[in-house]
């Protein structure tokens, strides 16, 4: 077998691999023998058919799956050898081996197309433009959760007369009846010049109205309603009130604490105040270590331009995607995933140099306590230590092992992150959350 390759670009590169005779017969001939011992041919005994004539019928789909195993292993072992990272997987210029007659040739020759770079520094001592944030809780963030807590768990009211607030349920009609729906509307959501008219109504009122001027934000969200329905919404119409609806909010009693925190969490209005503003800052730092570590990793791959082979991934891309994106999804998310790929390629690379290693007790824990956030924001809290194991075995076996490889490649990313925060320069400020939620908009 001979194997070369040409590099006709800085980062594409043929590989030629040529197979003889020599280098498949045996294996062929080998299988072709166990199918004449296990054949079942009209005319003679099970076993007893002419080897010939067991090669003529199964000789060539044998030699088929033998030159695809030999070209799979070797090729693989052959880019395992090289210092270059090889990008996608290899292509096959002739995919169909529609050149190719079976029968007939000994020798056969297979071009495969590769993309690589050939090779990844990585500088970490070059300035970085990128900073650490620290969010900083204010008053006003506790007393907004606050409110909604109060809501949320106070209780529903129908009152006589409406209120700023409310919600109001009944039958919306067009003027010319070409639009007819049941719906309710949020008085939170009416303009402040409209509001006017929904405040103080009753069950059975009417109120005209233009809901395409009157409420804010999109009619569909807000109403519940389909986009087609919703663009319907201009002009004149009438809405009868049929029911209204109030959330009373709920007291600031042991009551209340019980039901957030659990029984005897907390005891008084401090402490479950001070309860809520804990949670929201261990959520806020959450967030914005995220942040933080995106725009590191940003940073990083500002600074070191990768020469990817564009052209052949783009390729790769849509081949490998069997038809599910389109050349122009592909161009569409290409700097995204560009911008992975060569983060990927930067972490793999500090981490090899310094000898940074993902251990399954990692995977194990960060597994963990995914799965614990998880079942905590979903209201199964309770069910989550005894059950661990189990929760823990059916993700990591999950999706026929990539599961514990993505969570394998997570924990090994943040251990690189971690160096790469001791290595370099990151100035820290402290800033608001309204100055957290602008830069998440950004």
């Amino acid at each position: 077998m001979e194997i070369t390759l040409d590099k006709h670009a800085a980062n594409e590169a043929l590989v030629k691999i040529k197979i003889d005779e020599a280098d498949y017969k045996e294996k062929v001939d080998a299988k072709i023998k166990d199918y004449a011992k296990k054949s079942n041919i009209k005319g003679f005994r099970p076993g007893k058919a002419p080897f010939a004539m067991v090669k003529n019928l199964y000789g060539t789909s044998v030699l088929v799956e033998e030159i695809n195993n030999i070209l799979s292993k070797r090729l693989n072992d052959y880019l395992k050898e090289q210092d270059f990272e090889v990008l996608g997987d290899p292509i096959p210029q002739d995919a169909e081996g529609e050149h190719i007659d079976w029968k007939k040739q000994k020798e056969f020759e297979f071009d495969y197309k590769i993309g690589f770079v050939e090779k990844v520094a990585v500088d970490l001592d070059q300035k970085l433009d990128v900073k650490n944030y620290q969010v900083e809780l204010s008053d006003k963030e506790v007393d907004e959760a606050l409110d909604n807590i109060k809501k949320q768990y106070g209780k529903m009211t129908n009152p006589e007369l409406s209120e700023e607030n409310d919600y109001l349920y009944g039958d919306l009609k067009a003027a010319d009846g070409s639009y007819e729906e049941t719906l309710t509307i949020p008085l939170n959501a009416v303009d402040g010049r409209s509001l006017k008219k929904f405040v103080g109504v009753k069950k059975e009122d009417s109120i005209s109205f233009d809901p395409s001027k009157a409420i804010k934000g999109d009619l569909a969200d807000v109403l519940n309603i389909s986009k087609e329905d919703a663009e319907k919404l201009t002009g004149d119409f009438t809405f009868t009130v049929q029911n209204i609806n109030r959330t009373e909010e709920a007291q600031l009693d042991q009551e209340l604490f019980d039901k957030v925190f659990g029984p005897d969490q907390v005891k008084t209005e401090d402490e479950f105040l001070e309860k809520i503003r804990t949670i929201l800052t261990e959520n806020y730092q959450k967030e914005v270590k995220v942040y933080n570590e995106e725009k590191l990793k940003d940073s990083l791959v500002a600074n070191h331009k990768l020469d990817l082979p564009e052209e052949f991934l783009k390729d790769w891309l849509i081949r490998a995607n069997e038809g599910k994106f389109s050349k122009e999804d592909v161009e569409k998310e290409f700097p995204a995933y560009t911008k992975q790929l060569t983060w990927s390629l930067l972490s793999n690379q500090i981490a090899k140099e310094n000898e940074i290693k993902a251990e399954h007790e990692d995977v194990i824990e960060k597994t963990k306590e995914m799965i614990r956030e998880q079942l905590a924001s979903s209201g199964m809290g309770s069910q989550m230590e005894e059950n661990m194991d189990m929760f823990l075995q059916n993700y990591l076996q999950g999706n026929e092992g990539k599961n514990y490889m993505q969570m394998l490649t997570a924990v090994q990313n943040e251990k690189v992150l971690e160096f790469v925060k001791t290595k370099v320069e990151i100035k820290e400020e402290k800033i608001a959350v309204e100055k957290f939620k602008e830069l998440l908009e950004n």
